[in-house]
């Protein structure tokens, strides 16, 4: 017998150590919930579950990006709304202003109304804004919205300008002035003339009418006029026209003219050069919403009908948008859902089976703590040798 060795309490110490240790391990996964606490507890399975909570908590992220998405465009889409009701009012009262039941005053207060609308439509899209970005005034293009965990999933949104003058329905001024057309005409030695004209505005006057244009032996334009009207104009020398009188005037003799309001355009001629000719802009024509006469009242409901089609199909678009990043989210939450689960599996403890083993090392602790004591006892029988 050897008693400075024993070697049975050393081997019932060590298992007692490993019973002990496995022990510790249980009671640690039975308290976190989780398999793996550390590295150690497996490497492979820690690198794993950590890319997998980037993913989860990029999702989570997305959606929530989705659903700011979807805040931004309920609150265009709210706007919108408003200037669909705004247009319906005014093509009421343009439909109104179109029956000749109604007299001159009458129109000019339904022409108030219309202007105010129409500012109504501006101050819509200058200051509806979500995040301090105005969504309506045009400046909200091309836009990113992240809807992904990684790079470069994300979509695009656009909206277009709202405003008053976009959708073709400003305000109208309705004033009885009509543009008039100063026509100078020089003798040349050459085969060709140049018509200059200046705007200027005149009062209560009716056009003047019946104006002719013939081309002398000399190469000079005469232009006949039978009544020659203009109001607090003054003219030295010159000759009065407004609009596409002179243009179809100079046709009668073959000279082909070009004429839009408001702008330069080349007037072509056969066997001249060509000359520059600016039209006068009547008040029927001018843009915005103007309900002051019959006409253009009566063309007032086409162009407002214009305008409720450009509202419709940017609401539409902005539904769209909406509804796609509702499926979006639902996507984003079905997927961060499967991968929460996997990521369960390799981080989570199963309770049940830990429990098991917990259970298991337990005893063998304490089979091993009474082993110990029995193995301790064990060189007490040499004394009995040495009495």
């Amino acid at each position: 017998m050897r008693i400075n060795h024993n070697v049975s309490a050393l081997n019932t110490h060590r298992q007692l150590g490993v019973n002990t240790g496995a022990s510790g391990k249980n009671l640690e996964k039975l308290s976190s919930g989780l398999r793996i606490n550390r590295a150690g507890d497996d490497a492979a399975g820690l690198a794993i579950s950590e890319k997998m909570r980037g993913q989860i908590r990029g999702l989570e992220m997305a959606s929530k990006n989705a659903q700011d998405g979807i805040s931004l465009i309920q609150t265009a889409e709210g706007a919108l709304t408003e200037t669909h009701s705004i247009l319906q009012r005014m093509r009421e009262l343009a439909v109104q202003a179109s029956s000749d039941t109604n007299e001159g005053v009458d129109r000019q207060k339904l022409q108030a109304e219309v202007d105010e609308l129409s500012k109504e439509i501006n101050r819509i899209s200058t200051d509806t804004e979500f995040n301090n970005q105005k969504v309506l005034d045009g400046s909200f293009e091309d836009k990113t919205f992240h809807i992904g965990a990684n790079q470069g999933q994300s979509i695009k949104l656009s909206i277009n300008d709202m405003s008053n003058s976009e959708l073709g329905v400003t305000g109208f001024q309705s004033k009885e002035t009509a543009v008039a057309t100063d026509i100078k005409i020089g003798n040349t030695s050459e085969d060709t003339f140049t018509v200059q004209l200046k705007a200027i505005t005149t009062n209560n006057n009716d056009a003047v009418k019946e104006t002719t244009a013939t081309i002398d032996k000399d190469g000079n334009v005469v232009v006949t006029l039978k009544q020659d009207k203009a109001a607090n104009s003054t003219s030295v020398g010159g000759i009065k026209a407004t609009k596409q009188e002179v243009a179809d005037a100079l046709k009668k003799i073959g000279i082909e003219v070009s004429v839009t309001a408001g702008k330069g355009t080349d007037v072509l001629t056969a066997g001249v050069a060509a000359t520059t000719i600016a039209a006068a802009t009547d008040k029927d024509d001018q843009k915005g919403v103007n309900i002051s006469t019959q006409k253009a009242a009566d063309k007032a409901i086409t162009t407002i009908n214009n305008a409720l089609n450009k509202v419709s199909e940017e609401r539409s678009k902005l539904g769209a948008n909406q509804n796609r990043l509702e499926h979006t989210i639902n996507n984003l939450g079905a997927t961060a859902e499967n991968l929460t689960a996997a990521e369960s599996r390799i981080r989570d403890v199963d309770m049940a089976k830990e429990m098991m083993d917990f259970t298991k090392n337990n005893i063998l602790t304490q089979a091993a703590q009474a082993m110990l004591a029995q193995a301790n006892q064990q060189p007490q029988g040499v004394l009995q040798l040495l009495r």
